[in-house]
């Protein structure tokens, strides 16, 4: 058996029910969204909005595994992405330098098939170029969202493991950004706590571990998923943009 079919056999260990996880997941965006455009003085918004990118990326690795033609997901996610960054600039005020979402997850995905193909070691040079190519043209989360996908695909068959790279990640990623020093109406300050706890608490408040909140929903398995046809799934990301502008104009 080729190395390929041996990669393909690794069947998703958590939750493939990706419909609903895709809706779940853009419930947490549209959150997010709302709270740059419409209400920016209510972090917790922001914050509740980084659930999204982790269950994403594992709805892009549970599509790879069953995917029967990888060009034509990729081409799929390049036409959504395209059709999507005019209402991208305009709703959240970017600029066409600031790709949206789907920019990362075709890279991505191209580093998952380079991995499993393993043609001309592209197990090694795809996901670097993946990477590479997130920074330079400025891919949402950067290089350190194309290795959520590395990682995350390389325990897709493992539940703890699922678990351990997503607290491992997390934790690692939220030293990157400031400490959260509120949420919810509840205050924190660690500077007076003693060293030893000090240290790990300011681990867990910053903003981008709660992502972490993402891992029930990517190891519960839901008994059945959602039938919908294709084209709702990719049309539900445009059009949150839309309603979220919508909103916006008469609110504001």
């Amino acid at each position: 058996m080729e190395a390929a079919d041996l990669t393909r056999s690794r069947v998703p260990a958590g939750n493939t029910a990706t419909t609903w996880l895709k809706i779940i997941a853009l419930v947490f965006m549209f959150i997010d969204h709302a709270g740059k455009m419409i209400w920016p003085g209510i972090p917790e918004m922001r914050i509740i909005g980084r659930i999204a990118f982790p269950i994403y990326v594992w709805c892009m690795i549970v599509g790879f595994h069953y995917t029967r033609s990888v060009p034509k997901y990729l081409l799929r996610i390049l036409i959504v992405g395209a059709a999507s960054q005019p209402l991208y600039y305009i709703a959240l005020n970017h600029t066409w330098r600031n790709p949206n979402i789907f920019l990362t997850l075709f890279l991505g995905l191209c580093a998952l098939w380079g991995i499993r193909e393993k043609k001309f070691l592209s197990q090694l040079w795809a996901p670097a170029v993946a990477m590479a190519a997130a920074v330079l043209l400025g891919a949402d989360y950067g290089w350190k969202g194309i290795l959520l996908f590395v990682l995350l695909y390389a325990v897709q068959d493992s539940r703890p493991g699922i678990a351990a790279v997503l607290v491992a990640y997390f934790l690692f990623w939220g030293s990157f950004y400031n400490v959260t020093k509120s949420f919810f109406g509840f205050s924190f300050d660690v500077s007076k706590l003693p060293r030893v706890l000090a240290q790990p608490l300011n681990s867990l408040l910053r903003m981008e571990t709660y992502a972490l909140l993402a891992l029930p929903f990517i190891l519960i398995r839901f008994k059945k998923d959602l039938k919908l046809p294709r084209w709702v799934g990719y049309a539900l990301y445009p059009a949150h943009l839309a309603l979220l502008y919508g909103l916006e104009q008469v609110i504001k």
